[in-house]
């Protein structure tokens, strides 16, 4: 079932928390919303729960619209950061418990339990309490009260936060295997880009209230809509350097780089950004008309890999990762070398890009 955000808006009093906010999430699609703590994203979760009202805009369903539904007549299921299970109960009466109100005949329930524990790795905890779980143990319980159910539309809340590093990594490919297997829309908040980008079709990157992109994992990757984007996705994170565009070619201070087309040729003297993300950076044996020179200030080991930090004359610092048996070290002058392809260019003042082939970077339902 498709959802659709039509000219959303949400205010608490002269706060405004978000702001025209369209978007189609196609269904049986798994969908992330991502971005920093207070861009609105929970806030847009909550609202298509039926759990907080709208200020202004239609939520619809396919096509009902569900403004004023409440939540137990919207068919979905929903796990929030937090654990929200009954102390009372033991884990398999937890996980049975949506089931049990919707009066589903008891060898279902149990079927379908069984199976969601087995995936959960908690088959051998359902005679247990809440108070005898560990908080990742407890946080899996949650994700599985919501798994057992059918719903016609999926909403998680960070439910990975609670769970160590090793488990987050399992967890990410079973809810993803799970969702295949539900074949409901799946909208996730997450301010994790790695969960965003392994788990998602589609990505919604948020911030300030407003959407900033939304498209597929590798539309928001290559081809960031502006620096916040840029910025946010990556790791490590995207290198970025002040200058002008000079005929095609891209001028800091007495050097000039060569750019990828763009927008109408973009005016020479237009003060600009390009951005290049560490792993399309390269050390060069010599200076070249497409290479800065400067200095190592800084080597990390990242096991197959280097991140080397060079500081330019200018007093700017890039990040360059190369392969872990690339020699160098502190003190090395040394030569970085871009490559056209590889630069995103923003504008300066509007900070959106200024790529030719940036009008697909909103990808479909997009807004920006």
């Amino acid at each position: 079932m498709d959802v659709k955000l039509q000219g959303i808006n949400k205010s608490f009093g002269n706060v405004s928390i978000l702001r025209d906010v369209d978007l189609v999430f196609p269904s049986r699609k798994f969908v992330t919303l991502l971005g920093p703590s207070g861009c609105g994203k929970t806030t847009l979760l909550r609202m298509i729960a039926g759990l907080e009202e709208i200020t202004a805009g239609r939520i619809l369903f396919g096509d009902r619209e569900v403004n004023r539904d409440a939540p137990r007549d919207r068919n979905i299921a929903m796990v929030f950061q937090s654990y929200a299970l009954y102390p009372q109960m033991t884990v398999r009466r937890n996980l049975g418990y949506g089931l049990r109100v919707r009066k589903t005949p008891a060898p279902e329930i149990n079927s379908a339990v069984e199976r969601v524990a087995r995936i959960l790795e908690i088959d051998h905890l359902l005679d247990r309490k809440p108070a005898q779980l560990s908080g990742g143990q407890r946080q899996r319980v949650a994700l599985g009260r919501a798994m057992v159910r059918k719903p016609d539309i999926f909403l998680m809340d960070e439910p990975l936060s609670n769970l160590d590093a090793k488990l987050r990594v399992i967890m990410r490919g079973e809810l993803r295997r799970f969702h295949l297997d539900l074949n409901a829309t799946t909208v996730y908040v997450t301010h994790d880009q790695l969960e965003a980008m392994t788990m998602s079709d589609l990505i919604a990157v948020m911030h300030k209230g407003r959407v900033q992109q939304f498209g597929t994992p590798e539309d928001v990757y290559s081809r960031p809509a502006n620096l916040f984007v840029a910025g946010f996705i990556g790791s490590p994170p995207m290198n970025f350097l002040d200058g002008e565009i000079d005929h095609g070619r891209f001028r800091i201070g007495e050097a000039t780089l060569s750019l990828p087309p763009l927008i109408g040729g973009a005016a020479a003297g237009r003060e600009a950004v390009i951005g290049v993300r560490p792993q399309d950076l390269s050390i060069v044996a010599s200076a070249g008309p497409d290479a800065l020179a400067g200095t190592v200030s800084l080597v990390e080991l990242l096991g197959s890999e280097k991140l080397v930090e060079v500081q330019l004359s200018d007093r700017k610092r890039i990040s360059v990762q190369v392969r872990a048996a690339t020699q160098v070290g502190l003190g090395d002058k040394v030569h970085v070398g871009f490559s056209a392809p590889n630069i995103h260019v923003f504008d300066k003042r509007t900070e959106q890009s200024l790529l030719a082939d940036a009008g697909i970077a909103s990808g479909p339902g997009g807004s920006s």
